[in-house]
């Protein structure tokens, strides 16, 4: 079995490898460091971008943290033990374009010495994730997107992919708005080696192969809309397309309500949030417009991948 401190070192790598793409990208703007220390135990490596050539704000962040976990996680989870290990690195980027969509990522390992119901045997998962949330649908851009997460999910079985789609179509859902956040893209948890006979060592190569193809995806997507032109109308609807990301990441994200409980660094957990959103009162898109078809494509079940 790989150990904790491998796999954290290995999270460690790809986050120094995104940050250089990132910023060679976005050719103007550098990530700001700041290294912080978790009480109760841990820390991690917060890094920011922002007001750059296309990258308004992001941030890729790094953690490993331990400790006990509150009553409330405890039962979230499942478990009875109040110590935990967790690690892992987490991504969204808000580009200052309304043609380049929103993305986001995360990979992690969590792991305790003992599992629910006391037996005296650890219990270990991954979980992760790459989602997409366009300011506006292009059907290309989404073909390609899910294609290419596909690509990866068969290298490593023949059905992640569809689990894993349906699972993000599941958890990046406004209930209360009845929309999708975007597009979707692949989500999964408590990824083990008991799981359709994969080893540790082939569930960990997934989670790194799955961070390392953040960089030459979202590279496509950006370069293929950076130089459209767009007006005023277009951003305002950027602005409130945002304000949905908000809503979800503030009222249903389980990373943001793990950070929460475990006491974690309030900018790292909230970093997620763009820099500008707007909340108009009952906007209606007109009909027959870009952005009434983009709303008509926030459900649950469309098939972008071939």
């Amino acid at each position: 079995m790989i150990s904790k401190e491998q796999i954290s070192a290995d999270y460690q790598l790809i986050q120094d490898e995104i940050c250089a793409a990132l910023e060679q990208v976005d050719g103007k703007a550098k990530f700001e460091q700041e290294l912080w220390e978790r009480e109760g135990g841990g820390g991690g490596r917060t890094r920011i971008i922002q007001n750059g050539n296309i990258f308004e704000k992001g941030g890729v962040n790094f953690s490993a943290v331990h400790g006990q976990l509150s009553e409330n996680m405890k039962k979230a989870l499942q478990v009875e033990s109040d110590d935990f290990f967790a690690t892992g690195v987490s991504i969204v980027i808000h580009p200052n374009h309304p043609m380049v969509p929103i993305i986001h990522m995360n990979i992690r390992y969590f792991e305790m010495p003992s599992s629910f119901g006391g037996e005296n045997k650890p219990i270990r998962w991954f979980g992760g994730g790459i989602d997409l949330t366009p300011h506006y649908i292009i059907d290309d851009d989404a073909w390609y997107f899910h294609n290419s997460l596909k690509a990866v999910c068969d290298t490593y079985y023949h059905d992640f992919y569809h689990r894993f789609k349906l699972w993000a179509d599941d958890y990046f859902f406004i209930k209360h708005r009845n929309e999708t956040r975007g597009i979707g893209g692949i989500f999964y948890d408590r990824l083990t080696a008991n799981d359709d006979d994969l080893s540790w060592d082939t569930i960990f190569e997934f989670s790194k192969v799955l961070g390392r193809s953040f960089i030459p995806v979202y590279t496509e997507l950006v370069e293929r809309n950076r130089n459209k032109q767009f007006t005023p109308q277009q951003q305002e609807w950027q602005y409130q397309r945002r304000s949905r990301y908000t809503e979800f990441n503030l009222v249903y994200d389980a990373g943001t309500k793990f950070g929460l409980e475990t006491n974690g660094r309030i900018e790292s957990i909230l970093m997620s949030l763009p820099p500008t959103a707007k909340w108009l009162y009952n906007y209606q898109a007109a009909a027959g417009s870009e952005e009434e078809r983009t709303l008509q494509l926030l459900k649950k079940g469309i098939n972008w991948a071939e």
